[in-house]
């Protein structure tokens, strides 16, 4: 057996991975890996996103790992872990399909006056818009703005991407950095988050930034819910500069049962579910035998985490 195909798949108590361990291990066999213990391991598969920590403390035992995968797409929780002595992968672009299909749900619904229907008791038209002819603003440069791009085509409207390298995206009017945003954002209707979180992106979309939005412009996060000053934007729905939004991430998360944001018509709400268990896990499972039959063959991996980056 060539070397790097020992995989352990930790933490061995219940995780956080949209998959059981039994299924994450027989991905790892058919990619053509050996299951063993983590100090024989090569490399490590760790399902549990919320214990960053344990994660540290495995690895400064056992530093003859020289590959992690982890189980999501944003890596912030395991920033200060991640340098350039192993090879880290996550699942970037394995959930892209699912998270653009809900973009696309919840952004239709916000327009066509869903979340007011929902709530309402009376016989009385909400506020509408079409997509159609739309001009939307995509932050990111991901796998879910290409699955994005690619739903959008039929409503014909005219999309801007915003991205760090700004290189040409297929099927956009323009590829920009982030010193344009401020600069696109009155001629947006439709603002989109989908990038990492990282410490530049921290608050991005505060009230200045709000402010130069349309009044009937929407905000939709599919991203990370720190991208984006809550209070800032409950005060924008609440006095109507802003046409509404659509989250499936929220600082903080979970939301309070309280918060104000639960109360609006023109906030549409889901908790962390654009790409739930059900839709993850055999992308998840792809993403981990792929990954490891890479690895035996020597190739590079999918979805490589790029240390000064951040994601």
């Amino acid at each position: 057996m060539a070397d790097g195909t020992r995989i352990c798949v930790l933490p061995a108590a219940p995780h956080s991975a949209p998959a059981d361990r039994d299924r994450i291990e027989d991905a790892v066999r058919a990619g053509g890996g050996t299951l063993s213990g983590v100090a024989d391991a090569d490399g490590v598969i760790w399902t549990d996103w919320s214990d960053p920590a344990a994660l540290g403390a495995t690895l400064r035992e056992h530093p003859q790992v020289r590959w992690v995968q982890l189980v999501t797409s944003g890596v912030d929780a395991f920033g200060p872990l991640i340098t350039d002595d192993r090879v880290w992968t996550s699942a970037k672009g394995a959930y892209a399909e699912p998270m653009a299909e809900w973009v696309l749900a919840t952004l239709l619904a916000g327009f066509r006056g869903v979340p007011g229907y929902a709530r309402d008791r009376r016989w009385e038209p909400q506020p509408t818009r079409s997509l159609f002819g739309a001009r939307v603003t995509i932050v990111g440069g991901g796998g879910v703005t290409s699955a994005l791009i690619r739903l959008l085509a039929p409503f014909e409207v005219t999309i801007d991407v915003v991205r760090r390298a700004p290189v040409n995206v297929p099927g956009v009017r323009r590829t920009v950095g982030p010193q344009l945003l401020e600069e696109l954002a009155p001629q947006t209707d439709v603002l989109v988050l989908a990038l990492a979180l990282t410490p530049e992106t921290v608050g991005l979309v505060d009230a200045r930034l709000l402010e130069r939005l349309p009044d009937d412009a929407w905000l939709v996060n599919v991203a990370r819910g720190p991208l984006v000053v809550t209070d800032d934007l409950t005060v924008a729905l609440e006095t109507g500069r802003l046409g509404g939004a659509v989250l499936d991430v929220t600082e903080p998360e979970p939301l309070p049962a309280g918060h104000r944001l639960w109360r609006l018509a023109n906030c549409l709400i889901t908790p962390h579910t654009s790409c739930p268990a059900e839709l993850a896990a055999p992308l998840l499972l792809r993403r981990i035998r792929d990954n490891v039959a890479r690895r035996v063959a020597g190739l590079q991996l999918d979805g490589v985490v790029d240390p000064r980056a951040g994601y």
